[in-house]
């Protein structure tokens, strides 16, 4: 009989490493970010005071071994950070997202030891990193990429235009795809880790949008920028596998983005309909608002519990793509759902920017587009459940 102290633990029970953990970044979220939701939101931009406190708390090294300056936690941590604060606030929460699901996963896992050894101490300590893949002609279509790199001597020159591209204001190191031979599709991808300061390399246009406004989303240009070919990231040419698997662990990461935002928003609203009163009794006293209340609970603990079981299997290096896909689709339907019935339950008062609801509703929709569509999260379920 197996020994139970080395039994798989059940998903909703923490071990006491990872409970002190999560309660440590609740107690920053709300000790540090909450005052500053709102104006944030209103000004749609960071604060900058907040990115030397998550370095400092050890949030952007996660999973980075210590040797190299980070945490040498679990990818489970880096998912618990980034739902308890997005329970906050989900654009400080991105900010931690990426670098940990996106830069510092593809920096470990392609990088040499040379890279990892000159950059992971001080994307662990002071850079923050950012993964531009997407293209104005590339979003779903990933690989349909535009933006060529040639080489020239030891230096590869990149030309072309990255959009929609997470933390691009802040960061200071790029993962960034380009076609070194566009003859050869998909197989000509490569990536490369550029820094903010190489020659031709500039941030464009800030997008103003609709959610998560404090997060920047920019547009980065390449005009003969110049990498140095030391800095290609893997092998020349296996850029889409890169990217491929990259985003298999940036879908649980958006997964806890959006079990956090419906989890705050459900918070406010349990609060509010105990205090609101009507017809001589608190909102919370009517049957029909408490069965609303139980269905959002219930469909907020299977996505958590899916969201968590990807997690688990990363960590646990079994198969975990159809799982992350099915996390990332069913978590973002969930947080439009809960999201919607939170701020009707506010009444009109919902609607206004008063109460922190409309925040989170309008922060919920972006989980059903980035890294992967909801429809490329049933494309990529479907081939996997046919193969």
């Amino acid at each position: 009989m197996t020994d139970s102290a080395a039994a798989p633990q059940p998903l909703t029970v923490l071990s006491e490493e990872e409970r002190m953990f999560q309660g440590a970044v609740r107690d920053f979220a709300e000790g540090a970010v909450r005052p500053l939701v709102h104006r944030m939101d209103e000004e749609a931009h960071l604060d900058a005071s907040l990115i030397p406190q998550v370095f400092g708390l050890g949030l952007m090294g996660i999973e980075v071994p210590e040797a190299l300056g980070g945490a040498g936690g679990s990818f489970f941590l880096a998912v618990l950070a980034v739902e308890a604060l997005s329970r906050v606030d989900p654009s400080v929460a991105i900010l931690v997202d990426v670098q940990n699901t996106l830069f510092n996963n593809c920096l470990l896992r392609w990088g040499n030891d040379e890279q990892k050894s000159r950059y992971c101490p001080k994307t662990c300590a002071e850079w923050v990193g950012a993964y531009a893949l997407s293209e104005a002609g590339s979003g779903s279509d990933a690989f349909g990429l535009a933006t060529r790199a040639e080489l020239q001597g030891d230096t590869w020159v990149l030309n072309g235009q990255k959009l929609w591209i997470t933390n691009g204001s802040e960061a200071q190191i790029y993962v960034i795809f380009a076609t070194v031979d566009a003859a050869k599709g998909y197989k000509g991808i490569t990536a490369f880790l550029v820094e903010r300061g190489f020659p031709g390399f500039s941030v464009g246009k800030k997008e103003d949008k609709l959610g998560i406004r404090a997060s920047s989303t920019t547009e980065l240009v390449l005009q003969d920028c110049r990498v140095p070919a030391a800095n290609v990231l893997g092998a020349v040419g296996q850029g889409y596998k890169v990217a491929i698997e990259t985003l298999n662990e940036g879908r649980i990461g958006i997964g806890a983005q959006m079990i956090g935002v419906a989890a705050g928003a459900l918070d406010a609203a349990v609060k509010y309909v105990k205090e609101r009163q009507q017809f001589g009794q608190p909102l919370a006293e009517f049957q029909g608002v408490q069965f609303q209340l139980a269905q959002a609970a219930t469909e907020l603990e299977a996505a958590r519990l899916m969201v968590y079981n990807a997690a688990r299997l990363k960590d646990a290096k079994e198969p975990f793509a159809q799982q992350a896909a099915m996390a990332k689709l069913y978590s973002s339907q969930v947080a439009e759902r809960v999201t919607s019935l939170c701020l009707e339950l506010f009444g009109g008062y919902g609607y206004t920017k008063e109460y922190p609801v409309e925040k989170f509703y309008r922060d919920a929709k972006i989980g059903a587009i980035y890294e992967g569509t909801s429809n490329m999260q049933l494309q990529t379920i479907a081939k996997m459940l046919l193969k």
